[in-house]
């Protein structure tokens, strides 16, 4: 039995990453300009503390997506995150930190429902009626998120936000072998529900 679990893990460990090799880490090496327009990154939420501060994993998302949009890499930004309580709004936060680098406002769209990678991912395409997208996250985080992504219909590639090394890395890359398991069983035997009413497509 437990040999049977451990090639099991390892089976879906192989399947999630089965779209590495769409993960980017220099800009320069990502070429969007045959995209059709607006190009838009993709940018997954994380932790905003109680200041008001993004986490250095959320800063290095963002910083990475505001680098995509000067070298007009992409048109827009996209971002997307946790706003269930009142007093805590990813987005909200990613937005505001966004316009302080000079992007303009109108380049920056909201998803206040992407509350998992899942969600983001799903909302991108039927909310947003995306086709083609830039995903921007951790190296650690962009193979699930491909495979998702990609799984789902969408065309995406990864850029990694790996700007500096932080005490959290080791943490969120043990994570990931469960979120792993998780996305293969979401995309394979029990899609989440998904809050897809609305229709705010990306021009």
């Amino acid at each position: 039995m437990i040999c049977l679990l451990i090639v099991g893990f390892y089976y879906v460990h192989y399947q999630v990453h089965s779209y590495d090799e769409r993960i980017i880490t220099k800009i320069d090496n990502l070429d969007t300009s045959r995209w059709n327009k607006p190009r838009v990154a993709i940018v997954f939420g994380a932790s905003v503390y109680s200041n008001g501060d993004l986490s250095p994993v959320l800063e290095d998302r963002v910083d990475t997506a505001i680098q995509l949009y000067r070298a007009h890499k992409v048109d827009r930004i996209l971002v997307s995150g946790d706003n269930r309580h009142p007093s805590y709004n990813e987005p909200k936060t990613m937005r505001e930190y966004i316009l302080n680098h000079a992007v303009e406002p109108h380049d920056v769209v909201i998803d206040f429902s992407g509350r998992s990678t899942y969600e983001t991912c799903v909302r991108a395409r039927d909310v947003f009626g995306l086709r083609r997208v830039v995903l921007v996250s951790q190296g650690y985080h962009l193979p699930r998120a491909l495979f998702i992504a990609n799984r789902i219909g969408l065309d995406a590639v990864g850029m990694a936000g790996d700007l500096r090394l932080n005490q959290e890395i080791d943490y969120h890359s043990a994570r990931e072998w469960a979120a792993e398991v998780k996305a293969y069983y979401n995309l394979n035997f029990k899609p989440p529900i998904v809050n897809v009413d609305e229709r705010i497509p990306i021009n």
